[in-house]
């Protein structure tokens, strides 16, 4: 029996820190939160908010083996993560395992490092109850909008709706920058561009020096026809040297956005890569642990062992002039911010992406080059660039050329924020060629050419957290899970484009809560709910204050609604165009159970009915599209036994079905599949069993050997299974195999 416990939340993190602590030491995972609140009942005092914590049911088996690991005489480190979820998992811990007599601390770290994790251990502390409140005010805030929410959304709208405090407001966000988009009405608009023989080009940008607007074709050629028949003449020439500053270095919500805008990574893909780089768990030669800070941050600081390492880096990648004399300090805008936590940053800058590109895979290699590149980009030199700008006049009209020269690329040769090109050279100019002031210029080409505004962009999941945050809406630990949830709840969907757009559901539902319960979706409303949370955390705020001033008043309004506001109708209908064979007219509709298509009136008895994807865009599907279909169910043919093959599209994707058999084609065309290929699908099916390689047969997981290696299989899902497991799989436990699939 071990003398002394750690507990962490996940088993990579264990395995990471046993390595660094004596025999005395066993560490342990706690797998997340062992308490919460029960999912069958509100879950508090309706009067007090004393919360009913109960140890979740699949934490049964993690308490039993953890008590199994206790003594009285045990003493038991706590090492949660260091923000108000993981003080809250540390808090729970301890009535879970009554472990109230045992010596307790709690110890923290930014980095899973040796040096690190010796020092929180030689310098423990108590458990942060203000922490510990914020979660607890959080987590029953939630509870509240959900649990009395969501049936009236049942009631009212459709059965197994649900609502939450802040994913409503990302709901809400979305739905309104698609009402701005459909509401836009383009305005025509004209630019002329002169090209001349010295090789540069400038472009019409005002009118006796005042910014002008050419509305149509007509006023372009009057202004076309007075300026080829004039003189062009370059009045002035404009050289200024700006200063550019690298950005800061990664905090959440900019790695979210930074990830997605250069290597295409979801919200939730980047916090997963993110948090096995932090974890460790890698097989790297004269190195033990993880290879990034924390990554749940709002802070910019580095510390000063950071700031000095990437100077030795600076100084023998690039030289000694790229190197700072001083560190550059960086101070956030968030007034909420944890300025004792640091940025998200390699924790050891001589552990550079090319060192360990062979021990991480693809996306793990790609997210630590970024965070390496922008860590040392902070502390080199500004960029100097020369500005010019040469300006043209033709009959008053005033026509501008730019360039810029790069005279000393400083930390652009490391890293440029949001732009594809990671590398740039001192040459990578755009010049304009040396014409002297006065000069009257040659004109090669004139062209007036047609545009037309554009309407607001789409969100994309890293346009959203940087709302999301620009309002105050969440925390760095709440933008993955709050676009997760939307996405899953199918509110809101991504585009081919990669671009969220709200479905009709998401809509509906989003229109209810506005007109009903609008300071729960009020984005004034949920900032001010993360002040408090923020005010609690430092305990200058009684936890159970928000609760008072919010939940009284939201139970009358949810009786209220409930008995007085009529249910939602589902009335929205699109006629399509008229069916060739039958002649009866094609209606695109929204019913309960999502949308349809109907062929034929109401009253039609003969009416036909099909099911659709709730993901189709209402408003702009088209006749062809929609008759794709009507084609479902397809009937391919017979199998061996004579029983009768059909492909269709159900709630859970395409499956094919044989009797009273089905199996998920997911990723196929349903379309064009072919008999042979069915046939061929149902033969692997029933192989299945000849290739599995491990069964857990409680949680219903299977891990298989499929066409592309082994992956496991929990239900209707299948899970890659990640390099450093592979050789290994005989062996592999339940706890990491939940932490592949992350539950």
């Amino acid at each position: 029996m071990s003398k002394k416990l750690v507990i962490v939340e996940s088993p990579a993190k264990a395995k990471t820190i046993s390595k660094f602590l004596g025999k005395d030491f066993k560490v342990m995972a706690s797998m997340g939160h062992v308490r919460d609140l029960p999912k069958t009942k509100i879950g508090f005092d309706e009067e007090t908010f004393e919360p009913k914590y109960v140890i979740s049911k699949d934490k049964t088996k993690v308490i039993k083996e953890l008590k199994n690991n206790i003594t009285k005489d045990t003493i038991i480190y706590l090492a949660a993560d260091e923000d108000r979820e993981g003080e809250a998992i540390a808090w729970h811990l301890i009535p879970a395992l009554k472990i109230e007599k045992n010596t307790i601390f709690r110890i923290v770290f930014h980095e899973i490092t040796k040096p690190a994790i010796l020092n929180a251990i030689a310098n423990p502390r108590d458990i942060n109850q203000n922490l510990v409140n914020a979660q607890q005010t959080r987590r029953l805030l939630d509870r509240a909008v959900g649990y009395k929410l969501s049936p009236l959304l049942w009631k009212k709208i459709k059965a197994g709706l649900s609502a939450g405090r802040v994913q409503s407001v990302a709901v809400r966000i979305i739905v309104e920058r698609e009402r701005e988009i459909e509401a836009f009405k383009p305005q025509e608009f004209w630019k002329i561009k002169a090209k001349f023989t010295q090789n540069f080009e400038a472009e019409l940008e005002k009118y006796n020096n005042k910014k002008i607007t050419i509305k149509n074709e007509e006023q372009a050629k009057q202004i076309k026809n007075i300026v080829e028949n004039n003189d062009f003449k370059l009045i002035d020439i404009i050289q200024k040297e700006s200063i550019k500053n690298p950005a800061p270095p990664f905090t959440t919500s900019t790695l979210q956005q930074e990830a997605s805008r250069k290597l295409g990574f979801s919200v939730k893909q980047t916090m997963t890569i993110a948090q096995q780089l932090y974890e460790g768990n890698f097989n790297i030669p004269n190195h033990t642990g993880g290879l990034i800070t924390y990554m749940r941050t709002d802070s910019l600081n580095l510390s000063q062992i950071a700031t000095q390492q990437a100077k030795e880096v600076i100084i023998k990648e690039y030289g000694e002039k790229f190197a700072l004399k001083k560190p550059r300090v960086y101070k956030t805008k968030n007034k909420s911010a944890q300025e004792a936590h640091e940025a998200i940053r390699p924790v050891n800058l001589e552990i550079k992406p090319n060192d360990v590109k062979a021990y991480l895979d693809t996306a793990q290699y790609k997210l630590y080059e970024l965070i390496y590149k922008r860590t040392i980009a902070t502390q080199m030199a500004s960029a100097k660039v020369l500005n010019t700008t040469y300006i043209i006049d033709n009959s008053n009209y005033q026509f501008i050329a730019k360039g810029n020269q790069i005279k000393f690329a400083g930390f652009m040769l490391a890293y440029i924020e949001g732009n594809d090109e990671e590398k740039i050279t001192e040459n990578q100019d755009k010049l304009l060629p040396l014409v002297e002031k006065n000069t009257l210029l040659n004109l090669k080409t004139l062209e007036a050419t047609q545009h037309f505004t554009k309407p607001p962009a789409r969100y994309t999941e890293a346009s959203l957290v940087k709302k999301l945050e620009s309002e105050g809406i969440g925390r760095p630990s709440t933008y993955a899970p709050t676009i997760a949830t939307i996405q899953a709840r199918e509110y809101v969907v991504l585009n081919q484009e990669k671009k969220l757009v709200p479905t009709q559901m998401g809509k509906i539902v989003n229109d209810f809560l506005v007109e009903n319960f609008a300071e729960i979706v009020d984005l004034g409303f949920t900032a001010k709910i993360e002040e408090e949370l923020d005010e609690i955390a430092i305990g200058k705020l009684d936890w159970k204050e928000p609760l008072k001033q919010f939940y009284k008043k939201f139970v009358k309004e949810i009786e209220h609604i409930s008995q007085h506001a009529p249910r939602v109708q589902f009335s929205q209908t699109r006629e399509l165009g008229v069916d060739e064979k039958s002649y009866k007219k094609i209606y695109l509709k929204i019913g309960r159970y999502g949308p349809y298509i109907q062929i034929g009136e109401n009253d039609d008895e003969n009416k036909q009915i099909f099911s659709i994807p709730k993901k189709i865009d209402f408003e702009t599907l088209s006749l062809q599209e929609a008759l794709k279909f009507t084609k479902l169910p397809r009937i391919l043919g017979t199998d061996e036994n004579g029983n009768e093959i059909k492909v269709n599209i159900g709630r859970y994707g395409p499956y094919i079905q044989v009797g009273n058999k089905f199996t998920s084609i997911k990723g196929k065309d349903v379309y064009n599949i072919t008999l042979q290929e069915v046939l061929e699908i149902l033969k692997n099916t029933q192989n299945t069993k000849n290739n599995l390689i491990k069964e857990f047969e409680k949680e219903k997981i299977q891990i298989l050997n499929g066409r592309y290696g082994p992956y496991i299989k929990k239900g209707r899902k299948n899970y890659k299974i990640p390099k450093k497991y592979l050789d290994n799989l005989d062996n592999i436990t339940i706890e990491e195999v939940k932490q592949i699939i992350k539950i």
